[in-house]
Formats: C-alpha cells, sequence, structure tokens
C-alpha cells in the first residue's frame, strides 16, 4: 500500500496490562506498527465465539457474565486480540469492550452475520445487506479497540464459487468508503480458506486495482499443520509464505490450528513468530476459545456460568505464545518493498472479469425503479414459503425473458442497473417486465399477492439512475459495468452469470 493507514486504538507490541486507552496502531507497507512507540506489532489473538448454552443470536460481546469470566482467561493465556465472528449491533457492549480495553485486547470483527452475508452460491451485494452492515459499523465505531473489520470469511470456496469475489470486493470498497465518510479510519480486510486451486487468483484479486476496493489486509485461514512430527515445510506453512513475501499489504492467519491430533501442542507458533515467517506475516488467530462441537476449544464453557474448564490444549497454548517472540523492526527503519498484485484473468478456475464491480447500493435508486413498476409485490414482508414461490416465478420469467436489469455475469464484468437493489424490489423488477410482455394483462406471482398501479409515479426508470448511492456518490446513466475504483451461507456451486432474485 502506498500510503499509511491509522486503524483504531489498539494495543502496544503484546502489551495486556491495565491501560488508560490503547495506543493506535498504524499500517505501514506490509507491517503493524504502534504509531506511538513505533514498534512493529503482532497478534497474539484467539477465535471468541462461545455458543453452548446460547439461545438466539450470538453475541459474546453483550454477555457480561461471559466477557468478565473469559477476559480474566485472556489474560492469563497473555493474547492482546480477539476475533469474533457474531454480534448483535442493536445491544449493548460497553462493559465487554471497556474489560477488554482495560486488559489491553482489541478486536477483529467480521462484518457479515449468517442472516446477511454474501451467498457464495448466488452472490449479490445489495441495499439490504449494506444497511446491517453499515448498522454494525455504526455501533462499534465508539470503541477505541476495535481495530479491523473482516467483509468476507471464506465466500469463494473452490473454482465455481469465484463469482462472489467481485461482490466480496464490491462490499470491501463500499464499507470502506462509509467508514472514511464517518471520519473513521478502520481497516477492512478479507479472510480466505486456503484452497490450492484457488488460493492465488484470490490473493491477487484482493490486492489489485484501484486501492479504494483493495482489502486493507489479507487473512489466511489455514489447518495443516497437524502434529509435532509436521514441520514448515511439509505443512504447506512454508508455500504460503512465499505466496505472500513481496504482497505490498498485511497478510496475517486469521485461523490456525489443526485438530486432527490432539492434545494440540502448536508447534507452528514457533514458525508464525520466527525466523520462518515473522517477516511476512503480523502473527494470527488460533481457532478458537470455547470447546463445541468441532472440538477446537482450549476451554470448556457455558453461557450464564462463571464456570472455566481449561482442556491441555489450553496450557499449551499458553507456554507456545509465552515463547513467541518475534524480531521487530522500528517503523522509521522500515522501508516498504512489497507490490501491489497483477489482476487474475478470467479462466476456468477464476470468473471475475477485473476492473469492474458490481454497482454501490442506492436506496434512492430502487424506490425510484418501484415507483415506475405498474406490477409489483404487494408486501416487502415475505415468509419464507412467500418466498421460495416468489424466487420459483422469477426463475421462469427470467428463464425466458430478458432480465439484464437484475443480473450479472462476472465473467465479463456486466451488472444490471439494479442488481444492487434488495431481493424483493429485483422480483417486482421481473414481475413488472412479464407485465409489460404480456401487455399488461395479468399482474400475478403464483402464491404471492401483487398490486397493480395504472400509472406509476415515476415514468422513465432511466432517469432513476441518476440518483444518488448510499455512500453519498452521484448517479450515472448506467451500472452496468461499474468501475472497480469506484468509491462508492450456502455450499452450492455458482456459475459467472446470475438473474432473479
Amino acid at each position: 500500500m502506498k500510503v499509511s493507514l491509522t486503524l483504531a486504538w489498539a494495543s502496544a507490541l503484546f502489551a495486556t496490562a491495565t491501560v488508560a486507552a490503547l495506543d493506535p496502531i498504524v499500517i505501514k507497507g506490509s507491517k503493524f506498527f504502534n504509531s506511538k512507540s513505533g514498534e512493529q506489532f503482532f497478534f497474539k489473538g484467539i477465535a471468541y465465539q462461545p455458543r453452548t448454552g446460547v439461545q438466539g443470536d450470538m453475541d459474546p460481546l453483550a454477555d457480561t457474565v461471559g466477557c468478565k469470566r473469559d477476559i480474566e482467561v485472556f489474560k492469563d493465556l497473555g493474547i492482546n486480540s480477539i476475533r469474533v465472528y457474531e454480534v448483535d449491533y442493536t445491544k449493548n457492549h460497553d462493559t465487554c469492550m471497556k474489560l477488554l480495553e482495560d486488559a489491553g485486547i482489541y478486536l477483529i470483527l467480521d462484518m457479515p452475520s449468517p442472516k446477511y452475508s454474501i451467498n457464495r452460491a448466488q452472490p449479490y451485494w445489495d441495499r439490504d445487506l449494506m444497511s446491517h452492515w453499515t448498522a454494525k459499523v455504526d455501533a462499534f465505531a465508539k470503541y477505541s479497540n476495535l481495530l479491523a473489520w473482516i467483509a468476507g470469511n471464506e465466500v469463494a470456496n473452490d473454482k465455481d464459487t469465484t463469482p462472489s469475489a467481485a461482490f466480496v470486493k464490491a462490499a470491501i470498497r463500499d464499507m470502506k468508503a462509509y467508514i472514511k465518510s464517518k471520519g473513521l479510519k478502520t481497516p477492512v480486510g478479507y479472510a480466505d480458506n486456503d484452497d490450492m486451486d484457488i488460493r492465488m487468483n484470490l490473493i491477487n484479486y484482493f490486492n489489485c486495482d484501484n486501492e479504494s476496493s483493495r482489502a486493507d489486509f489479507y487473512g489466511v485461514n489455514i489447518y495443516r499443520w497437524c502434529g509435532d512430527t509436521t514441520t514448515f515445510k511439509t505443512s504447506g506453512y512454508e508455500d504460503v509464505t512465499k505466496n505472500m513475501t513481496d504482497y505490498s499489504i498485511p497478510s496475517l492467519l486469521t485461523e490456525y490450528g489443526c485438530n486432527k491430533v490432539r492434545p494440540r501442542t502448536f508447534p507452528e507458533l514457533k514458525s508464525l513468530y520466527g525466523k520462518d515467517m515473522s517477516g511476512v506475516f503480523s502473527g494470527g488467530i488460533m481457532y478458537e476459545y470455547s470447546e463445541e462441537d468441532n472440538n477446537y476449544g482450549i476451554v470448556k464453557v457455558s453461557y450464564g456460568n462463571p464456570k472455566v474448564e481449561k482442556t491441555e490444549d489450553y496450557s499449551n497454548l499458553k507456554a507456545a505464545l509465552k515463547n513467541a517472540n518475534p524480531d521487530t523492526v522500528k517503523s522509521s527503519d522500515y522501508k516498504p518493498s512489497g507490490k501491489d498484485s497483477v489482476c487474475p484473468s478470467v479462466s476456468d478456475m477464476w470468473k471475475v472479469k477485473s476492473g469492474s464491480l458490481p454497482p454501490t447500493p442506492s436506496s434512492a435508486r430502487c424506490q425510484c425503479m418501484l415507483d415506475s413498476l405498474g406490477c409489483s409485490l404487494k408486501s416487502n414482508n415475505l415468509t419464507a414459503s412467500e418466498g421460495k414461490a416468489v424466487g420459483d416465478v422469477v426463475g421462469s420469467i427470467c428463464g425466458t425473458t430478458d432480465c439484464s436489469g437484475i443480473s450479472y455475469d462476472t465473467s465479463k464484468g456486466q451488472y444490471g442497473d439494479f442488481v444492487a437493489c434488495d431481493s424483493n424490489q429485483r422480483a417486482s423488477w421481473a414481475l413488472n417486465k412479464n407485465y409489460e410482455n404480456q401487455k399488461k394483462a395479468k399482474c400475478e406471482a403464483k402464491g404471492v399477492e401483487t398490486n397493480t398501479t395504472q400509472s406509476p409515479k415515476q415514468a422513465d426508470q432511466k432517469a432513476c439512475l441518476k440518483e444518488k448511492d448510499d455512500i453519498g456518490n452521484a448517479g450515472s446513466s448506467s451500472s452496468s459495468s461499474s468501475s472497480s475504483s469506484s468509491s462508492s451461507k450456502s455450499d452450492d456451486s455458482n456459475t459467472s452469470s446470475s438473474s432473479g432474485s
């Protein structure tokens, strides 16, 4: 990266003592630094998402009993960071965030949640998703120990789901712009699943094109180092390190900790924080804190219960972290030498054309489009069965009708003018298209109520394209090939093109 980015307030190198405020951390080139001391910063973190005993939406940062219980354990472990995957942004997080800050621990928080994430099988980046992500940013903006956001976790996980990368990159572009518009500088990154077939394409894609759409840092979720007999070379860690050697933005292990051999002794930390990797990676996040059904935990805890039962993995991780003392460089002595990546070309293994991204969501544009329709859904709140029925109807319509206005083809870099509207709005667009093709004879969608408007208040749908997007950027005549430099849950496979809801 050509410029330094001031991050959210964070702890000094490995600091865990009680502090009044955590020092700012900055990105310079491919490394993190404490802006006050100039010391290089390494993540010594753990994934934190306790699930045992939780009912409803999970949010460990709103569970004060759990926070008070677990942060004492964090201090004993000697960690300086946690990664949390899911929170409820409507809840209060003041107590837990203050306890973390006092312990010198900062937060990496995922933007998506299971309900509001980019679907790798049928990806969209729309106004519904963006509204929930921006609400989460607003809720956590006040906390000085929020260090970074992750905009996608293992979204594209094979060659058939690579189209989703375009939508994640569009989300990174828009969330970076939104964060900047709020006067904040918290970085936004991506975490991949270390799939060997698409790994280099992902690494290059999220660090190419204009800086406004690139990830601020890159995370690798890796589970290859299994047991004490594995080595830096045989684990594949050597190859992963080589892949990132000339990278121009910081990289870290956003998940590690193979559990095929237990108890885990975490021998990979000798390489991660030693000469093998510390010149390239900025530490990592061990997966995970609590023992769940997947058997990756180092302690056993339950919601509402102050008791902590430590496993043998706990003492092994504590010892490994204590011995992790990487060589560091002062910010003043460090001269970045990494290079911006070359975007991958479209191929059988990569179905995204670079230089073009899905448009930034625009509530005004979508409302204007709805106001132009003679046939639309009567309600925007559909049941699960109604949603399925609408999906079937739209699929049928777009199988015989040109639905380019709500469709995309990532391999060609083509995106419809209303592709960033929410699923119900896109469905209404398709219903209206069918209605017009039938010369306005019938407005219907089997199993769902529809609404007919004889004289829509918006006569020219193309005029809607001039509406500002939800970042505040001016509209244009068309969004069919949105530039990547604009400021602006499924496991099924996906082709490079899609239409409908």
